[in-house]
């Protein structure tokens, strides 16, 4: 006879969303109970690729995204601005639209954090030269500062922080993509390369 015990959950699992894992055990007894599945992650959480090593990366995304949270911000900045011109805004819409500004802001540093740094930026050999530990440093540098734009991008509307979110991600897209990758973000995100 077999039981179903749950699989244990300190392997952090059921955080990703994944069903109870399960193993047979000999002891059970017939007509025991399958223990219920764990809720599915909550809703806002960020929906980055795993950090196991599969393999499957979408570098070139991850700046599409970044440029297109980007535009979803300037776009709440300048509907904030323009309520704020109104006699009489409305303060549901004026709610919804920081919100939504604020919450692409949160994607952009949690994909730099989560990705990015945790994931695609290696830091170089102890026997690498200079120029791959200059190139790591640079690369760090640029990160970060793509997180303190999209955090200032929630304090204010100033649209320069959205500029500078921009410029940063395409510095940093010049250090790390070949240059037929590079030619393709340009291609679609650079104003002055249209």
């Amino acid at each position: 006879m077999y039981r179903i015990v749950p699989f244990p959950a300190a392997l952090g699992l059921a955080a990703l969303g994944v069903g109870a894992l399960t193993l047979a055990t000999p002891e059970s007894t017939a007509g025991s109970a399958v223990p219920p599945s764990p809720p599915a992650s909550p809703i806002g959480a960020p929906a980055l690729h795993c950090q196991v090593p599969c393999g499957i990366y979408g570098d070139k995304m991850r700046i599409d995204m970044l440029m297109e949270d980007a535009v979803t911000i300037e776009k709440g900045m300048q509907s904030l601005a323009a309520m704020d011109a109104e006699p009489s805004p409305s303060k549901n819409q004026m709610v919804r639209w920081v919100m939504n500004k604020d919450q692409h802001a949160q994607s952009i540093q949690d994909t730099v954090a989560a990705y990015w740094l945790a994931q695609r930026i290696k830091a170089p050999a102890e026997d690498a030269g200079s120029d791959a530990r200059e190139r790591y440093h640079g690369q760090l540098e640029l990160m970060h500062g793509i997180t303190v734009a999209a955090m200032k991008c929630k304090q204010t509307t100033e649209a320069a922080h959205v500029a500078r979110l921009r410029a940063l991600g395409l510095e940093f897209s010049a250090t790390y993509f070949s240059a037929e990758d590079l030619e393709h973000i340009r291609s679609h995100h650079d104003p002055e390369h249209r």
